[in-house]
């Protein structure tokens, strides 16, 4: 966990484990995401996992829909780099046969596998295996009697209370390796239902507003639900469910973790200004240069670009890293000291250089480094901001000029 970090307190959960991997009890949360190749497809299905384990992905669930994927299973589990997950919709003994293949935890939807002595036989199995379950509620496929007793409309009680029913037939079985999901694809419902069923039991839960949808507006009601339970402590593993390449799930779900200070950063995070008046560069085309230079770089750091000098090294000081913009040359800062100059058309190649010594050689080796550059960076940096303050003057954004225009229309 980054240090200085903001940390939430957790619900307390019981802990169960998926493969090698803890889920709940204080473990660190983990990101999840779903291959979208056929099961049988061994390799093409291989290939998925291995892209979404380097994406950030700590388990990765595939569909068990027929005897060919069950067959799959049996072949990609002991390949795979991560603990696999068989999801299970209507064929109670697809999940008996993906048990067989070795997968290290089901999921079932209550509201597909309806006859109690299959959901019993199914548990019995996994009990008799070590093997933990997820029980998947779906605001979009609640059991039919469930939707009628709550007015057929979808409602958090209903979700929560199809969870507890599922829950039932296991303790019949002395079955408790559980987690719970209850996803819907509304936001505030998922909400309430997550906030419910915490109060309710103390298995851990896994987050995810189901079909979110395309980006970026997936995005965006993904982790409105998720952050929203994460803030409250609630959550022990979570999944970004977009109409996407699954890739970008488990990014999105890592980053997510990361900007929380809930796992430890395992790439760059790049910061950048919104650019203004004031800024000497396009921001965003250096700012997207730089996030394809870091993207496979595994950096752990934080790392800024900015559009000037003026503000740029004092507004971004508490990155590890980072440049600004000035005078056709690009200002090197380390914790905001000036370090650095450089030619602007070799900035991003000298952020990733100074990025990847500060990574490999530790902080200390880079500020020795600076030593011989030092007294001219900061002489250059004050140069160019004094330059910049009398071509745009103390307020480059013309504000005050716009605040006189208002007030004088409002007076006329």
């Amino acid at each position: 966990m980054d240090a200085g970090a903001v940390t939430f307190p957790r619900r307390k959960t019981r802990q169960i484990t998926v493969g090698d991997v803890p889920v709940g009890g204080g473990a660190p949360i983990t990101v999840q995401s779903m291959t979208i190749t056929k099961t049988a497809d061994v390799e093409g299905t291989l290939q998925q996992i291995y892209a979404l384990a380097a994406a950030g992905a700590d388990i990765v669930r595939c569909t068990c829909n027929e005897p060919e994927a069950a067959e799959g299973l049996a072949r990609i589990v002991p390949r795979s780099p991560v603990p696999i997950i068989a999801d299970i919709h209507h064929q109670y003994r697809r999940a008996l046969e993906a048990l067989e293949a070795g997968v290290h935890g089901l999921r079932l939807n209550p509201g597909n596998i309806r006859k109690p002595e299959h959901i019993k036989a199914v548990a019995a199995e996994a009990r008799d295996r070590n093997v933990p379950i997820r029980i998947g509620v779906n605001g979009g496929s609640l059991h039919p009697d469930l939707y009628a007793k709550y007015g057929n409309v979808v409602t958090p009680e209903a979700m929560v209370e199809s969870a507890l029913d599922e829950i039932g037939y296991f303790t019949e079985v002395g079955f408790d390796l559980i987690k719970i999901s209850v996803k819907a694809s509304n936001v505030p419902l998922m909400i309430e239902a997550y906030r419910q069923l915490a109060d309710a039991t103390d298995h851990p839960l896994h987050l995810g507003v189901t079909e979110a949808g395309p980006l970026p507006n997936g995005y965006i009601k993904a982790t409105a639900g998720i952050a929203t339970l994460l803030a409250e402590g609630i959550g022990d593993t979570i999944r970004y469910s977009l109409t996407a390449d699954p890739v970008l799930e488990a990014k999105a779900g890592r980053a997510l973790l990361e900007s929380y200070g809930l796992r430890e950063r395992k790439n760059v995070d790049l910061i950048a200004c919104p650019s203004c008046g004031r800024a000497e560069i396009d921001v965003y085309a250096v700012a997207d240069e730089a996030q394809e230079a870091f993207a496979e770089k595994q950096l752990p750091l934080q790392v800024a670009v900015m559009g000037c000098v003026v503000n740029g090294p004092g507004e971004a000081r508490d990155a590890e890293i980072g440049i600004a913009a000035g005078n056709k040359r690009g200002h090197l800062f380390i914790k905001g000291e000036n370090v650095a100059v450089v030619p602007e058309d070799e900035m991003v190649d000298t952020l990733v250089e100074w990025a990847t010594m500060i990574h490999e050689e530790g902080m200390d080796v880079a500020l020795e480094r600076a030593k011989a550059t030092r007294d001219e960076a900061r002489k250059a940096a004050a140069e160019d901001r004094e330059r910049n303050l009398n071509e745009r003057g103390d307020d480059a954004n013309a504000s005050e000029q716009t605040v006189e225009l208002l007030r004088r229309a409002r007076e006329s």
